[in-house]
């Protein structure tokens, strides 16, 4: 019996398929843009990285909602994918094996929590910030995805109650704030004239104030979702990654200050936050941890 697994992380801007071996080290992995063509996008990235090895399970990393009971998904920035039966897709692919679903930010978390930043804790939440804003928690060492897999869904935590409409439904959420795309929209709003959140950190470097408001705003609302979430939970450390934590300080001065501010539950004083350290890889590491 083979101890790799197949690992698939699936997202708003790209989905990623890998061998992953016991050790956690990925050995071949591919990926493809999610706007090339969803389901058929995933099928190739993990036809490529197959080929003819055989694997002893395959774990699946997705954005939400999720419903890990049916095997299905509804990614809010995935066009088409609702109630997606994303489990038994994949499944037809390598049948006989089993299968495992969790949301991206869990696998995340799980990730990290076993190779990256957060192996010294058994409760965490991981965060990534990117097109969205996802998380996950880990309690005792295991990956905690509540009734049905959407615990940790932080970027849907209220930050600003008249805020902005979200695709979610609801208004004001973290994610209407802190993603990617929404930094952009509201720095170009305020006459930044640039297209990306990459361009937009390099204008805050610059010293643009625009863009340093922009992440500003976007931290600070980062920073209130972790001292409620951390709060509740009785979390001691935050690993955030993605796209968007990538500006460094820009994102992490702002989350630090706010949780100085807001954070002030004394069994909240060893709480700290650190940057994801395993890049791009974490959902696929966390992701081919679900397999038993």
């Amino acid at each position: 019996m083979t101890d790799v697994v197949l690992a698939l992380d699936v997202g708003g801007t790209k989905i990623a398929a890998a061998l992953v071996d016991g050790r956690g080290t990925v050995l071949r992995e591919a990926r493809r843009p999610t706007a090339a063509g969803g389901w058929a996008a995933a099928r190739e990235a993990i036809e490529d990285v197959l080929r003819d090895q055989v694997v002893r399970g395959v774990g699946i990393a997705c954005a939400g909602p999720i419903d890990t009971v049916a095997g299905t998904v509804s990614p809010i920035n995935i066009a088409g994918w609702q109630d997606f039966p994303l489990v038994r897709q994949v499944a037809g692919l390598v049948p006989g094996v089993q299968v495992r679903l969790a949301g991206d930010g869990v696998c995340m978390a799980l990730g990290e929590h076993r190779l990256g930043a957060g192996r010294t804790s058994a409760h965490l939440l991981g965060i990534v910030v990117s097109t969205g804003v996802g998380g996950g928690l880990v309690f005792d060492g295991r990956p905690f995805g509540g009734r049905t897999g959407n615990a940790g869904h932080i970027g849907h935590v209220v930050v600003e109650p008249d805020g902005a409409p979200c695709t979610c439904g609801g208004r004001g959420c973290a994610e209407t704030v802190a993603a990617g795309p929404h930094l952009v929209r509201w720095a170009r709003e305020r006459g930044w004239t640039g297209s990306d959140a990459g361009g937009l950190a390099e204008s805050a470097r610059a010293g643009d104030e625009v863009a340093r408001a922009a992440f500003e705003r976007g931290g600070h609302a980062v920073g209130l979702v972790i001292a409620a979430t951390a709060a509740v939970c009785d979390l001691d450390l935050v690993v955030v990654g993605g796209g968007v934590a990538e500006a460094g300080e820009l994102l992490f001065g702002p989350i630090r200050r706010t949780l100085a501010t807001h954070a002030g539950l004394s069994f909240l004083d060893k709480l700290t936050v650190e940057r994801a350290a395993l890049g791009a890889r974490a959902g696929l590491v966390g992701a081919a941890a679900l397999v038993d």
